[in-house]
């Protein structure tokens, strides 16, 4: 009988350890909503309602993940897009929420518009330990790992875009008199924070504020009280209905001030050519992302991917509406995400890879502005630079800015 030689036994049993432990390492994990051929993809869209302009976002999501599956779909799998309409009501956003978790089994609910909707089934998302990642509002809150981990924005926060407005109201107009039609939700109160934030000592500045309700089929009295007030500054904290509105009615009432719409509302094809572009001209903004319309993109790579998807998987798509870019981008960071996840596709993996996200960069993003996240801090994009609407288009000018208070 011949024994083994005991250098060679052990070795033998190193390597049988070592087999096993990486057999280990590299076995498939998956939470509910991810298989060896399907990751199940939760939303919540506005389709109809008071920011039905919104449903663009999810319609171009559907599109680009279409575009993904045909492509193979993401490490052999293939996205399974479950998009429902919650009109813009948090209730039905809470009824969408528990049918795609407990009825649909999806592995995360991504980019659901709104801050009303969103806050409404925050606490929900979190107690169920199911992502709600890269949501669709720049509300302040959803950068708060250590009581949300769950939760994640994508945008710049409202409360940073707010304050490079102030900063730029004071530089340049530090004697003027302040007029803000704002949601009277979240949404409109996050910018109104900060934009007194903003402000700081000169906050007095702010002669006029009007609330109004998504459920208000016109907003022109309110116009008509802000000018009332002697304001030179307009700020219009408004979702896409609303801001063509006041753009209109200001012009109506023969009201030019030096105007501010925010960034949610400043899509060339959903706000400006409904106000029309003669009642437009001048208006402020800031912005991340380029304009597919904008001739200084015509032979930008990211851009030529953006128009070229659109020919193919979305041929419906408006490329100047800032809702398309914004689905896009989202989609592409999701994407990113899931590709990082690689075989683990459990709920803390995916909260993992999404909180260690360095200097990506989504075709659309203007040069400079990257992606970039970690466990302390869920805000993925952080600058801006400021834009005026002349013409049929937006003119960036300034520095990329983010946002951070100085005083």
């Amino acid at each position: 009988m011949r024994f083994s030689h005991p250098v060679h036994a052990a070795a033998l049993a190193a390597a049988i350890a070592t087999f096993a432990c990486s057999a280990a390492f590299a076995q498939k994990k998956y939470d509910s909503g991810a298989t060896d051929t399907e990751i199940r993809i939760g939303n919540i869209m506005p389709y109809s309602g008071p920011a039905s302009a919104y449903g663009v976002i999810g319609k171009t999501e559907q599109a680009y993940f279409n575009k993904i599956n045909a492509e193979g779909g993401i490490n052999g799998r293939r996205i399974n897009f479950i998009s429902y309409d919650d009109a813009y009501s948090p209730p039905k956003a809470v009824e969408q929420a528990r049918k795609l978790v407990e009825g649909d089994g999806v592995l995360l609910i991504f980019n659901s518009l709104g801050t009303p909707s969103n806050s409404a089934i925050q606490k929900y998302m979190n107690a169920k330990r199911v992502p709600q990642l890269f949501i669709a509002s720049g509300a302040s809150k959803w950068n708060d790992p250590k009581n949300f981990p769950w939760s994640m924005g994508w945008q710049p926060s409202y409360q940073t875009e707010a304050h490079i407005y102030a900063a730029y109201v004071l530089k340049e107009k530090p004697a003027g008199k302040i007029a803000v039609l704002f949601q009277n939700d979240d949404f409109g109160k996050d910018y109104v924070k900060g934009l007194k934030d903003g402000l700081g000592p000169k906050a007095s500045m702010i002669v006029a504020e009007e609330s109004y309700e998504t459920s208000e089929p016109s907003i022109d009295d309110h116009i008509v009280r802000l000018k009332a007030a002697g304001a030179d500054v307009f700020i219009s904290v408004t979702t896409p209905k609303f801001a063509a509105q006041a753009i209109k009615r200001a012009t109506e009432i023969d009201w030019h001030p030096l105007q501010i719409v925010v960034n949610v509302s400043s899509s060339v094809g959903a706000v400006m050519m409904p106000a029309g572009f003669e009642n437009s001209q001048g208006i402020l903004s800031a912005n991340y992302a380029k304009d597919a319309g904008d001739p200084q993109w015509a032979d930008d790579p990211g851009m030529k991917k953006f128009v070229d998807f659109l020919a193919q998987y979305y041929p419906d798509g408006n490329k100047r509406d800032a809702a398309t870019v914004f689905g896009y981008g989202a989609a592409q960071t999701l994407v990113e995400v899931l590709k990082q996840c690689g075989d683990d596709l459990t709920r803390d993996n995916v909260m993992k890879q999404a909180a260690s996200l360095k200097d990506f960069q989504p075709d659309t993003l203007l040069p400079g502005i990257k992606i970039n996240t970690s466990a302390t801090d869920y805000a993925p994009i952080k600058e801006l630079q400021m834009m005026r609407f002349r013409g049929e288009k937006w003119d960036l000018f300034g520095d990329i800015m983010n946002g951070n208070l100085t005083h």
